[in-house]
């Protein structure tokens, strides 16, 4: 109760320092060229940020087609060395396995590297901007909310960054490792191994989104009702305990209260905003070479060899993976900033 009305009377004292403090963080430069002029409207907004990005990823989709017509002409030939009489399916499989990976490989170096770049700027971003959305909804009112719900994002999102770069990026590496001697050698363990690293990349992932939707919703649903009752109780106080102006000075703190509320959602739809241009550009150009190799897959499997196949479709399936990453640290800080912009008793 007492921190509320500290609350409350610091902003009435104050408003103009509060509004200057409780401003987004500027949108870093990977993302400036997508973010849109006008951000009052989060849906123009998307649709300014869609069509931009996809504007731009002309060059991607190209240089992706090549790719995979490099990699249907290389099934191609494989297919008609192995119409030659004699025992040479072992060695075409061989030659196939390194001539695939070492034109897919230093691509996917690339694209892995810049999953990583992304994921940690939008993780960097959200350490500027989840302090103006906890101080914003603090000042609304919901102190213990803002509270909780900055201690778990900042949580999660320290576990899911550090689980990305120290665990599941080197397990792409070797996931990719066994699908090459899993189509050269075609031994079964090896499958069983790679399967068992796609699963755990897959189930960490998973488990940590699941446990941080969890604690949000749980926790924004208890403390909001905490914080709604607590300021109900604190302009009742605030109304009969201060003689003559009590009640003008409740109903003052009401509209200093919606004035904070309007100023968090401002800040936390150039937020949602802001994340979203840095990570469509990255999110879209990883997209496209996973969809260019999952459709080059499916072509080579009608007349390449199925271990051959299956690689191509390894890497596509790494594709996948970052794409994953990428989009789970992107959806952690656009879930958190929703569940601050939903504000007290949402």
């Amino acid at each position: 109760m007492i921190y509320i009305l500290i609350t409350i009377i610091f902003v009435l004292i104050s408003p103009s320092a509060a509004a200057v403090e409780l401003t987004a963080p500027t949108v870093p430069n990977s993302g400036a060229e997508f973010m849109p002029r006008d951000t009052s409207s989060f849906g123009e907004g998307v649709i300014s940020i869609l069509e931009k990005a996809v504007g731009s990823l002309r060059p991607d989709l190209k240089e992706a087609a090549l790719l995979c017509m490099g990699l249907c002409g290389i099934v191609l030939l494989l297919s008609l060395v192995k119409t030659f009489p004699g025992e040479t399916g072992r060695v075409t499989n061989l030659v196939g396995v390194v001539s695939v990976g070492s034109l897919l490989l230093q691509r996917t170096n690339t694209l892995v590297h810049l999953g990583v770049d992304t994921i940690q700027e939008i993780s960097s971003y959200g350490k500027l901007l989840l302090p103006v959305m906890t101080a914003a909804l603090a000042a609304q009112g919901g102190l213990s909310g803002s509270a909780v719900l900055y201690s778990g994002t900042v949580l999660f999102d320290g576990l899911l960054s550090h689980l990305i770069s120290g665990f599941i990026t080197p397990m792409i590496y070797l996931y990719l490792a066994l699908a090459a001697a899993n189509s050269a050698v075609g031994e079964d363990i090896l499958k069983k191994f790679r399967d068992f690293i796609k699963w755990l990349m897959t189930w960490c992932l998973k488990t940590v989104l699941y446990v941080f939707t969890g604690y949000m919703g749980i926790t924004g649903v208890v403390s909001g009702t905490t914080d709604a009752a607590a300021l109900k109780a604190a302009k009742l106080t605030i109304s009969g305990m201060v003689p003559v102006v009590g009640g003008i000075l409740s109903d003052a703190s009401e509209a200093v209260l919606v004035s904070a509320g309007i100023v968090k959602n401002a800040a936390g739809v150039y937020g949602l905003l802001a994340a979203l241009s840095v990570c469509v550009g990255p999110f879209l150009k990883i997209g496209s070479h996973y969809l260019m190799l999952k459709i080059t897959g499916a072509l080579c499997s009608v007349y390449g060899s199925k271990e051959i196949s299956s690689f191509i479709g390894d890497f596509s399936t790494a594709m996948g993976l970052l794409l994953g990453m990428t989009g789970a640290v992107c959806l952690l800080l656009l879930i958190s900033t929703v569940c601050f912009l939903r504000g007290v008793g949402g």
